[in-house]
């Protein structure tokens, strides 16, 4: 049986993922840093798993061409074929007739 990762093995493979990702594009910590517009103890603590904020690696991200990851994250909330048939419609009440109204059909 398969356990969830801790939020330190996450921060960890993370780290790892983005150093090769920088590496691939033939970039240093501190060009990285300078692009993206962070410090460079910011790009250190990505990469070595000690975690950043959502904003240094989103910076980060779009600098390496990979900002594509980032909707894969957050992908757009629909509601299933399934789960539409499961709800149910909102009941609505039927109207009286008025009063006046009776009269003057009669």
């Amino acid at each position: 049986m398969k356990t969830a990762k801790s939020v330190e093995e996450w921060e960890f493979v993370l780290g790892e993922q983005m150093r090769a990702l920088r590496l691939r594009a033939n970039l240093d910590q501190i060009s990285l840093a300078e692009r993206a517009g962070i410090g460079l103890t910011a790009v250190k603590n990505v990469e070595s798993g000690k975690g950043a904020t959502l904003k240094t690696l989103i910076k980060m991200l779009r600098v390496l061409d990979r900002a594509d990851w980032l909707s894969s994250l957050a992908p757009p909330v629909s509601i299933s074929p399934l789960q539409m048939l499961k709800a149910k419609p909102a009941r609505q009440r039927a109207s009286r007739r008025r009063a006046g109204k009776d009269a003057g059909d009669a």
